[in-house]
Formats: C-alpha cells, structure tokens, sequence
C-alpha cells in the first residue's frame, strides 16, 4: 500500500499531558480518510505535527515519505491546510493573500496570480477577489481557507471542521468540490464533528481518543457492528411483546410501543423476511414495516463513551485541552 501519510508511534506530551500516545496510522494515497475523535483527543495536534507547527515528542511522521520534521519542506510543499480558525492576514486583498501563500512556496509571481484566479473560481468567490478578508461573509470565508489550501496545488488536502458554522447549502457545495478533488487524485484527510459527513464521504474512518487511535474501519464495518432496529406497525396489537422465534440466537430485544413492535438485532435486514413470516403466522396483519440502521454516530459515541466521564486525558489540571494550542502556534500565514 501506498501511503499518503505514515505514522509510528507518534508521541506528543505537554508537560504532564500526553496529547498523542503512541499513535500508529496508515493514510493510504488517493484516499478520502476521516480522523474522528471527542473535543481534547489530540486531533489538532495530530494535524499540527504532520504541516511543522508543533514539534513531536517521540515517534515518526512521514508525508509521501517525507519525514515532517526532517524533510519538513517536502513535505510542507506537499500539503494544502484548511485550518477550523481563520489564521488569514485581514489587510490585502483575498487575491493578493493567495499570492503570497503561492510565493512562500516558491510559485513565480505571474503563475501565483493565474493560480489565485482559478481558485477563488473554483470555490465560487471570484467576484469578491478585490476584498478584504473581515469583508466576507461567514461562509465566503470558509470558501476563502479552502482556496488558500488549493493554492499549491497539494497532493494531500487536510481539512480541519471545513463545513463548522456554514449553511446547509454550502456545506453540500463544499462536499461536492472535495469530492471532485479526491477522485481527481487528491488525498483528504477530514477532521469533523459533523458525523454524518464522515459516514457520507470518507473511504475509512480513524477514532482518535484520550491520544490513542480506537478503531480504523470503512463507515461501513463500524455500522456494521451496532445493532439495527426492525420497528413494524400492527394493525391489531398485543397486549404484550410477542415471543419471536426467528433469529432468536440474534435478536436482542423485543418491545412493543403502542402499535409498534420494535425488534433490535444485528443484520436486521437478513432477518427481516423471518420476521414477517412468523408475524404472519401468528396472525399479525402489518401496517407497516421499517428498518434503520445503526448511525456512525451512534457506534462513534459508543466507542468513545468511557472516556467522557473523565472528561478526557487531554485535559491539563488548568481545565486547557492539548488541542488548544497557543495562539502563536496556530496564527501565522504560513499554516
């Protein structure tokens, strides 16, 4: 396999705070990778180790298999950040802070301005390219980071929260722009809270928590792994839940709610024909009969459960997260 982004044993502490512990990941080239976690699970440091704004403490960190500390320019030059915070210098024009993002990476001026062009069309902004940054509506900057990250035109695109705060509407115009990107060849790693956009878009999905990676697995196989909900509507109903035989080795619960029977399994929709033969058996006329599946949210919160009545160990014994990085750290243009 051909890794996009390799990590062994990545290690960050601050202080006494272990950050990241340990951390082993593969991001396969071309991909569309989700990296999911609770607020404090060492995402953001994770994201600041691989583009050189924060230091490892142990452990390696490769990009195209470029070390990102060792080979930090190669690897710079390989990645395009669309950071959660606007770290935008707020006095130029938007066109001109793309030409300077180009020209930090030693893009000649005439082709930075060619390329600041087909960005700010390409995220739907071109119109504004005489504004100033504070002069942008809320989802106009959003668009705006997007292009900043384009700019180079990155091999790996790192996309931090890229639909927080933004309209439904743009957050759908924005998946279909990254997914473009990604099947032109662009690998995305997406950090998000919006569970349903990983569960939509990423090829494979990483639970980071308390600094650990939990689980790495398609949105497919996590869902997989939680029970689905079979829920049928009776036309005359029991008094009680009935005693179900078929796939009694699988059904985990029975329960009857008004006129609807509520039957929890794994797989529902291979047990569902024996449901309906057996409810017709016993004489149950159905009304209707509906399967949900369950949501990566659901297996996300699960899994990441146990930790959250510690509060994390991200946390300091100052109430400050790991991933709540100095302002130093996380401003700067040059992210």
């Amino acid at each position: 396999m051909d890794s996009a982004i390799r990590i062994r044993g990545l290690e960050k502490e601050y202080g006494e705070v272990r950050a990241l512990d340990g951390v082993d990941l593969d991001v396969p080239k071309g991909s569309f990778f989700g990296l999911l976690g609770p607020n404090g699970a060492g995402k953001t440091t994770f994201i600041n180790i691989l583009v050189g704004l924060v230091k490892k403490s142990g452990g390696s960190a490769e990009v195209f298999g470029a070390d990102v500390e060792d080979d930090y320019r190669e690897a710079r030059d390989r990645i395009g950040l669309a950071p959660q915070e606007f770290n935008v210098d707020r006095f130029f024009p938007i066109r001109e802070v793309l030409e300077h993002k180009a020209g930090y990476h030693g893009i000649p001026r005439q082709e930075a301005g060619e390329r600041a062009d087909e960005v700010l069309r390409r995220v739907g902004i071109y119109d504004k390219r005489d504004t100033r940054f504070d002069w942008l509506s809320g989802g106009m900057k959003r668009r705006f980071v997007l292009a900043r990250a384009l700019i180079t035109e990155p091999d790996l695109l790192i996309l931090d929260e890229p639909t927080a705060g933004v309209d439904v509407q743009l957050r759908h115009d924005l998946w279909d722009l990254i997914t473009e990107l990604n099947e032109a060849g662009t690998t995305i790693l997406l950090t998000t809270h919006y569970i349903e956009e990983a569960e939509r878009l990423c090829d494979e999905v990483a639970i980071l928590d308390s600094g650990e990676i939990v689980e790495v697995a398609s949105p497919e196989e996590l869902m997989d792994r939680g029970p689905d909900k079979v829920t049928i509507s009776l036309r005359n109903p029991p008094e009680s839940a009935p005693h179900l035989s078929a796939g009694r080795d699988r059904i985990q619960d029975v329960e009857l709610d008004g006129d609807e029977l509520v039957v929890t399994a794994p797989e529902a929709g291979l047990l569902a024909p024996e449901l309906v033969r057996e409810l017709d058996r016993k004489g149950f006329e159905i009304v209707h009969f509906d399967i949900s599946r369950t949501s990566l949210e659901e297996v996300f919160v699960e899994m990441t459960r146990a930790d959250e009545s510690t509060g994390g160990r991200d946390e300091s014994a100052d109430g400050k997260r790991a991933d709540d990085e100095p302002a130093a750290v996380t401003g700067g243009e040059k992210a």
